[in-house]
Order: structure tokens, then sequence, then C-alpha cells
């Protein structure tokens, strides 16, 4: 069985737009509904005025729903099924429906742990009651960087995500509530309730690895010293939208927050092509939104995916759309299709390793594509892919979306390692205050333990189908980029 990427990003119901997001409503003239009520981007010229699409959506039946004019970007509202034709015009440079670009979250499996094991009194990272279980920390060297620093309670980190629960007692004192935003829909909640998990605790494993608290309760986060912000961007049917990722980005630039993670990938479509005409739109405003929060000093850190795909040399997409909108079809791709947001230009791409340092078996991987490696577990590496070992996956905070209690447990995917490889950008931000984007990427290449191809096809899991991979290049590579993540000698 192949396991699916792991992805993170949705969208739903529209509330008040938060301050910093520059929104306008727009009355539609009143009309009868021709259709079901539908998302539309409408891309206006860049750098301009929006108020010409803004009243060309009026004029199309529709509704603004968020106006992000920093970028150029309005989200719509409509039941007209001819809006996307009647709101193209003057002032307006694109226009596409979001219905049927939603990608399912792929959670995977969570072992969870029992929570007496992780109570105990502590004040280290040694000490921390599960921490002898973290062997991804040991991985990356952060007990000697934490003899460093722990990280700054002025750095923040965005998590694009399905939410973190305000409730945990290692991530209680963690969140900036302050930035904190709901982003379902495209639209700003920030109410308390918005932003925490609803049916996913995704967003709450991967804030654990950044930050998690040493209080002597569970784990430890990379950055324990520093803050995270949940920025819910994955609905209660676990979808995820273009027009959310939008909100993520741009909510972050204009909240102060240094970093982002971005365990998921836009689309149904495991690959957003520039040449079609639909996806169009999405790939222009997703990377307007990446681009601004660049220039407003965010370094953007995404995972790799969890296909086992070399994107480097991409052919054929064979399992998309996975949101059920239309059949799975087998697509022929070319360079022109592109893993958002991986493969946008300036993000920090991450592949995953396991305990032994070697690429798990699932994470996609490129030579030119892949900037650094980080621990994101394997657990069918000792079995050969027989069967499952779950204390080789990662660690880190849950939120048991059923029974609506906190706890532990253990997941694997990119999804995991990007937040590793964030948690370690942050801890180095705090060591060198000022760094910018461009400067903060660069230092986590620097910094990086290089590791060697293996020699020729690599295949940890025989007995799984569908996972031979081949490695490129020397010191810098497809697999593992500039090298896997240190965090001690990122703050030395």
């Amino acid at each position: 069985m192949r396991f699916s990427r792991r992805k993170t990003l949705a969208a739903a119901s529209a509330m008040a737009l938060g301050a910093g997001l520059a929104a306008g409503t727009v009355s539609a003239p009143a009309a009868s509904a021709a259709g079901p009520d539908t998302t539309f981007l409408v891309l206006a010229p860049q750098g301009g005025s929006s108020a010409k699409a803004a009243a060309r959506i009026a004029a199309a039946n529709g509704r603004v729903v968020a106006d992000y004019r920093q970028i150029g970007v309005l989200v719509a509202r409509s039941s007209n099924p001819n809006f996307a034709t009647d709101a193209a015009g003057a002032g307006v440079e694109a226009v596409a429906s979001t219905a049927g670009l939603g990608t399912a979250l792929e959670e995977g499996e969570t072992v969870e742990v029992a929570a007496a094991t992780a109570q105990a009194v502590a004040g280290d990272p040694a000490g921390e009651p599960l921490w002898g279980q973290q062997w991804d920390m040991r991985q990356i060297d952060l007990p000697q960087a934490h003899a460093v620093t722990t990280g700054s309670s002025d750095v923040v980190v965005g998590v694009l995500d399905s939410g973190i629960s305000s409730s945990h007692p290692d991530l209680a004192t963690q969140i900036a509530k302050d930035k904190s935003a709901s982003c379902l829909g495209g639209v700003v909640d920030t109410a308390e309730a918005a932003w925490n998990p609803t049916t996913s605790d995704h967003g709450t494993h991967v804030a654990g690895t950044i930050a998690a608290a040493i209080n002597g309760v569970g784990v430890t986060g990379v950055a324990p010293g520093v803050k995270v912000a949940a920025v819910k961007v994955v609905n209660n049917d676990g979808f995820i939208y273009p027009e959310a990722a939008v909100c993520g980005f741009i909510w972050a630039a204009e909240h102060g927050m240094q970093i982002t993670n971005n365990s998921y990938y836009i689309d149904p479509w495991e690959f957003n092509c520039r040449n079609d005409a639909r996806q169009r739109p999405v790939w222009q405003a997703v990377q307007r939104a990446i681009r601004y929060s660049q220039n407003k000093g965010v370094l953007n850190v995404a995972s790799a995916g969890n296909s086992n795909v070399d994107l480097q040399h991409k052919t054929v997409d064979e399992g998309s759309p996975n949101d059920g909108s239309y059949p799975v079809e087998q697509r022929n791709i070319n360079s022109a299709c592109l893993d958002l947001p991986a493969e946008a230009p300036g993000v920090v791409t991450v592949s995953a390793t396991g305990p032994t340092r070697q690429k798990s078996y699932y994470s996609s991987y490129g030579q030119g594509v892949v900037d650094v490696a980080a621990p994101g577990g394997d657990t069918r590496f000792r079995t050969g892919g027989t069967r499952s070992t779950s204390s080789d996956g990662i660690l880190s905070t849950t939120f048991n979306t059923t029974t609506k209690t906190n706890g532990w447990g253990y997941k694997q995917g990119t999804s995991m390692a990007g937040p590793h490889a964030a948690g370690v950008a942050a801890l180095a931000l705090s060591a060198h205050p000022g760094l910018q984007p461009g400067q903060l990427a660069s230092l986590l290449e620097r910094t990086a333990e290089a590791l060697p191809c293996p020699a020729g096809v690599y295949n940890p899991v025989p007995a799984l189908t569908g996972y031979e991979a081949t490695c490129s290049g020397g010191q810098r590579n497809g697999f593992y980029g500039a090298g896997e993540v240190n965090a001690y000698n990122a703050v030395k």
C-alpha cells in the first residue's frame, strides 16, 4: 500500500475579517439563486486597486468575502452559474472556482501514549517524562543546542494546519493567542474556539514538535522558548482549499510571524499545473501570497510530501484528484506542474529521515527541490515493511477529537519533518536575531549535516511495492538536500 502524502489546509464558513487583512463587502444585486453558492478566487492586477474587480464581482451577482488587496486577490461567493464569465473584464486578470479543489487531510495512524507516563517532575529536556522516546531530538543535537538557547519568545512560528489545542498542558503557555486565527473559507476569525482543533489533531502534533514546553510534563519541542500561532486552515470535513492558504500566508505576514510551517499541498491534484486554465489562478494567487509573506520577513517551511516521488523528474500524476470531485485519472505532467507550496520559490522544502538517518521510505525527494532533511519517522524500516514499529515515529502532543482529551502520541510523515526544520530555524533566529528569510534559509542549509546518497536503488521496505528510489547528486543531493538539520550547529 502506498502511503498518501501529508496534507493540511482547508476552507469553510466566512466570519469577520481581522485587522491588517484589508477587506470589503460588496452587496450583489438581488437575484434568485440559480446554482449552489460557490467560492471563487478573483485576481486583480497586482499593485493596483482592487475596486474594479470588486465592482465586477457585484455586477456578476457575487459578493466579496475577503479582499487581499495587498496582493490583488479577492475571495468571492456567488450562486450565479456563469459567474466566472460574467465577472471577467477590465480590472480582472483571472477568475477560478475553487469547487472541487479541496484536498483531503490525510491523518495517517496515530499511536497514543498512556497519559500516566507523561506526568513527572523535571526541568530540562533529558528530564521530561517522555524525553527518552524522543530519538528525533537527540538526532539533531537538541540537548547541546538548548545549552545555548531554548528560543526567544519574540520569535513566533505560524502553524498553518488544523488548529492547536489551547488546553494542552504542553502547549497552553506556548500559543500566541493574539496572533492565532481561523482562515476557513479564506476569511479570518480570531475567536479561540475557531482556531482550536475540531476533527483533526495534526496541527497540535506539529505544534508540539516545534515548541512543546519544558514543564515536567510530556515531551519537549525543538524550540520551547518560542511561541507558536495557530492558523487554522482545515475545515471540519478535513478539506483544504487554496483560499485558506492565501489567507494563512497573508495573516502570518501581517501579524509578525517570522516563520511558518506548511505540512500540506494545495489542490486535489498532487501537482498544480500553470498551463492548466483552471489551476493557473490558484498558482498565481498562492504565489502572490507566499511572495508577499517573504517580503514581510517570513521564512516559509514546507514538507516535501509522502508519495516517494522524484520531484525533479515527475512525469505522471496517477492518483489525482483525491477529493472525489472527479474520477481519479492519470495525467502526463511536465515542469509546468509543481507541488505547492513545496516547490514555490523561496520556500524551504524538507524531506524526512528515520532513526537510521536514511530517507524515510515514503518521503518524496528531488535534486534541486529538497533543501534540507529532518526527522519524520520511519516505522517500517526495521521489518522491511512487513509491520509497523510505532516508536520509530515522531512522538509529540495530540488531541483526541472524539473524547476531546489532550495527550501524546506517535505520527510519521514529512509533516513531522517540516516542524523539526521550522523549530531549528526558530532557534537559529533566536540566537542570531535580525536574519532575513533568505539568510535564515541559508543558515539552515550551511549548518545541516550532509548525508550521502545510498548506492544503487534504495528501498528499505522490500515487502511493500512502489517504494524504490534513486538518489542523485553529491554532498548536496536529491534525498537530503544540504543535509539533515542540526540544532546545535544552527545556534552556536
